[in-house]
């Protein structure tokens, strides 16, 4: 059995895998990690190997509580990827991205893919029909987009996400909620047709912690998928475990 443990920024996202189908899946906050981890492993006692992502400054704690229950594979850029890395700075890419990148080489073989990856942050991730990373995109996450309204003027409110109930806002939190999710939803409609003139086969494949939320938004075709990252972290640790 494995472990695919993914560290944001807020959360912590647990998945238990074994023979390549998810058990389990559970988020928890940083201060619950512990207790969570120690349920966990109660559960599922053959759990013998976790792989750590981590984007945060709590990496190092996590993987040592990791390490008290199994062995742990931490993603780095030493970390050996399925396939061909062409980002030109390979030592800055980020452990989520890679796992990303590792989901759609299996999951989608010999297709021209883009994820993207709906979090704190936006990013976009495109592997190629020949099984090579490109890159791709990050931007401003949803919350990240409320937040900086609130952070970098005087009077604007801070809002939780709410789908705008018009394109036109008629007072400010309106207003708001049409800036900020009409905003991301066109960007990553214009980013999925900037792609498809180039590859006119491509698959897009939404996953993160807001996808749903975006998804019924989108005028692009796209496949809605919350484990996606999870997948990819199994089968970078079942490829690194040879």
């Amino acid at each position: 059995m494995n472990l695919a443990v993914d560290a944001g920024n807020t959360q912590v996202k647990m998945g238990v895998f074994s023979a390549g189908r998810l058990l389990h899946v559970e988020s928890v906050s940083h201060p619950g990690f512990a207790q969570a981890l120690k349920a966990l492993f109660k559960k599922y006692p053959g759990i013998g190997y976790a792989i750590l992502a981590s984007v945060g400054e709590a990496g190092h704690t996590i993987r040592d509580l990791l390490a008290i229950f199994c062995r742990v594979h931490v993603v780095s850029a030493a970390t050996k990827t399925p396939y061909r890395n062409s980002y030109a700075t390979t030592q800055t890419l980020g452990a989520d991205r890679m796992a990303l990148a590792s989901a759609a080489f299996f999951r989608q073989p010999r297709t021209n893919t883009l994820v993207i990856d709906a979090g704190s942050c936006v990013t976009y991730d495109f592997m190629n029909d020949y099984g090579e990373y490109l890159g791709g995109a990050i931007s401003p996450g949803l919350r990240m987009r409320y937040k900086a309204l609130n952070a970098f003027t005087a009077r604007l409110p801070l809002l939780e996400p709410q789908e705008p109930q018009d394109l036109i806002g008629n007072a400010t939190e309106s207003s708001i909620h049409s800036g900020v999710v009409n905003g991301l939803c066109g960007e990553m409609d214009w980013i999925i047709d900037q792609y498809k003139s180039r590859y006119s086969d491509l698959t897009v494949i939404l996953t993160g912690g807001d996808a749903q939320f975006l998804s019924r938004r989108l005028k692009s075709v796209i496949f809605a998928h919350s484990n996606f990252l999870l997948e990819g972290l199994n089968q970078l640790l079942e490829y690194n475990k040879s």
